[in-house]
């Protein structure tokens, strides 16, 4: 209920600030879009991050923290999505041979115990090409927005060396985020038309750029696309689209796992595309 009351009046303020001060709140109403709820990391969580090696790099001037597990060869980033952080994790760093693999794990800014409170593609995407440019990862396995992330971020510097990519119930198109943000907020489309302005001059794109089906055409790299038809936060047709556009993927549908997909045959099935 509270939530709810919050959520009533932070779209009564941003709708009658558009017709005062519509860049301002074209900006009020961009950070806000971009602001996670940072979820809380609860004491088993910890019990599960506290037994990796712990790490932190910087980030645009923010601690990003960082976890560790196995001593292979083969290096594998994790990428988590929206409200989340590195405990979703668990059940697939379990299940990959440590012999084999060294996984890495980062929340992301504004998530889990990392620093900071905003977060958009472009901003997540930056971080995953330091995170890559700094270590030679095999693979990149990512969920949600961090898989639309990691999808972007091989498209804009297709120069990263990463020799597979899982990619887990990843969302199609950035324009749904913003139409859902609008709904959610009960936002006036003066007050949409101000935030789309402020979008356009802060990442120099229009939130129609960021589709998961175009950036799939330019990708080369070998990948797997996991992707429940029940999911209601991102709807299947979209990664289908992409998955055609990827001539070098494949596609793993399930159904009744909803956007979180977990199971122990996928992990087996990532195992197994990860060689």
């Amino acid at each position: 209920m509270k939530k709810k009351i919050l959520i009533f009046f932070v779209g009564n303020y941003l709708n009658l600030l558009a017709v005062i001060a519509p860049r301002l709140a074209g900006k009020k109403g961009f950070l806000i879009f971009c602001n996670p709820r940072r979820r809380e990391v609860k004491p088993h969580h910890l019990e599960f991050l506290n037994a990796s090696e712990k790490f932190t790099i910087l980030y645009a001037n923010k601690k990003v923290q960082g976890y560790k597990w196995g001593t292979g060869d083969r290096k594998i980033l994790l990428l988590h999505g929206w409200e989340s952080h590195s405990y979703w994790w668990k059940n697939v760093v379990s299940g990959l041979p440590k012999e084999k693999f060294t996984i890495y794990s980062i929340d992301a800014p504004g998530h889990g115990l990392s620093e900071g409170g905003y977060i958009n593609i472009p901003h997540y995407s930056g971080l995953i090409e330091q995170l890559i440019s700094q270590e030679n990862f095999y693979a990149l396995l990512a969920h949600s927005l961090g898989a639309f992330a990691s999808v972007y971020t091989l498209h804009r510097a297709p120069q990263l060396a990463v020799s597979k990519m899982v990619v887990m119930a990843a969302p199609g198109e950035a324009k749904e985020f913003v139409a859902h943000y609008q709904k959610v907020v009960g936002l006036s489309d003066r007050c949409m038309k101000a935030i789309h302005a402020h979008f356009v001059k802060v990442l120099g794109l229009a939130p129609e750029y960021f589709s998961l089906k175009e950036f799939a055409k330019t990708l080369t790299l070998p990948g797997l696309m996991i992707h429940d038809k029940d999911d209601r936060e991102a709807p299947y047709a979209h990664v289908l689209a992409a998955h055609q556009n990827w001539k070098n993927s494949e596609m793993v549908t399930t159904t009744g796992l909803g956007h979180n997909l977990k199971s122990g045959d996928l992990i087996k099935k990532v195992v197994q595309f990860l060689g």
